[in-house]
C-alpha cells in the first residue's frame, strides 16, 4: 500500500478576538491507500480541524498536507465529506440529492445515463434504492446518513471523511450503519479518515486510531494499530481478548489526559 495522504509538520493557527488561538501543531501522519483511520480525543482537541485541513475547508498556517503526491489547496471530488448532519437539500428526493453531486463532478464528460446509472449505483450500495424517490423529511435519520454516505461515494473520491457521522443516531441505527460502512469500505477499497468520539466504532472499524492529545495546541499523542482481522464481526469481538485489550489502550490514553490540558508552546 502507497500513501494517499501525508500530513507533515502541520499546524493551524486561527485569530479570535482575545489574539491568536492554536489550535493544532507539530502534526506528522501518514494514510495510506485504502486504510481506515480514526482520530479520536476530548472535545476541543482539534480533531474536526485535522478533517478540515485535509479536506481542504481551511488551510493550515505551517507545513503541508499533500493527497496522491499533490499539495492540497482547496476541496476536490478527491476528498468527499459526510458531516455529522447529513445536509441534504429538503426539496430534492434521496436520488436527486445524490445526483446533483453525480452531476457536478461527471457532468462534464458523462452523459445523462451514465449520469443516472452512477447515482443509482451510490443508492443500491447504501441499501436505499426503495427510497430513492422520497423527500428527506420523509425518511428516517439513519437513512438521511446513508444518503448522505451515498452522495459522497458517488463522486469515487479518493478519500473519504467522515466527521462524526452516526454520532446524532440512536445506538441500534448507529450500530447498523457501522456494520454497513465495514461492508461498504471492503467493497469499495476506500481510503477513510473519521473523527469519532465513540472508544468502540474506533476499534471496530479502524485499521489505525490516531489518538490526540488536549487542545491548545493538540497534537498528535499516540497511534494505536488495530491488528484485528476483517471481516469483523461485532457480537463475536465482545467476547474477544484483543478487542478488549485494544479498547482499554484507548480509554487509558483519554483517561490520562483528562483535565489535562496541553500548555499552548
Amino acid at each position: 500500500m502507497h500513501s494517499y495522504v501525508q500530513i507533515e509538520n502541520a499546524g493551524m493557527v486561527f485569530s479570535t478576538k482575545k489574539g491568536k488561538f492554536t489550535a493544532l501543531t507539530d502534526i506528522n501522519l501518514t494514510v495510506a491507500e485504502g486504510e481506515f483511520i480514526s482520530l479520536i480525543g476530548h472535545s476541543g482537541c482539534g480533531k474536526s480541524t485535522l478533517l478540515n485541513l485535509i479536506a481542504g475547508l481551511t488551510d493550515a498556517t505551517e507545513g503541508v498536507l499533500l493527497l496522491a503526491n499533490k499539495e492540497i489547496k482547496g476541496p476536490g471530488p478527491e476528498r468527499a465529506v459526510v458531516f455529522q448532519n447529513h445536509s441534504l437539500l429538503p426539496w430534492l428526493n434521496a436520488f436527486e440529492n445524490v445526483h446533483l453531486a453525480v452531476e457536478r463532478v461527471f457532468g462534464a464528460r458523462e452523459g445523462r445515463s451514465q449520469l443516472k446509472a452512477r447515482t443509482q449505483a451510490a443508492l443500491d450500495l447504501v441499501g436505499l434504492s426503495h427510497a430513492a424517490a422520497r423527500l428527506p423529511g420523509e425518511i428516517s435519520g439513519g437513512m438521511k446518513q446513508r444518503v448522505g454516505i451515498a452522495r459522497a461515494l458517488a463522486m469515487e473520491p479518493k478519500v473519504l471523511l467522515m466527521d462524526e457521522p452516526f454520532g446524532a443516531l440512536d445506538a441500534l441505527t448507529r450500530a447498523h450503519l457501522q456494520d454497513e460502512l465495514m461492508k461498504i469500505v471492503a467493497a469499495t477499497r476506500s481510503t477513510v479518515v473519521m473523527v469519532t468520539h465513540d472508544v468502540d466504532e474506533a476499534v471496530l472499524l479502524s485499521d489505525r486510531i490516531v489518538m490526540m492529545t488536549n487542545g491548545p495546541a493538540a497534537t498528535i499523542g499516540d497511534i494505536l494499530s488495530i491488528d484485528l482481522p476483517r471481516p469483523r464481526d461485532r457480537l463475536a469481538l465482545a467476547h474477544d481478548p484483543a478487542y478488549h485489550a485494544l479498547r482499554s489502550r484507548v480509554l487509558e490514553f483519554l483517561y490520562s489526559r483528562q483535565m489535562r490540558p496541553r500548555e499552548a508552546a
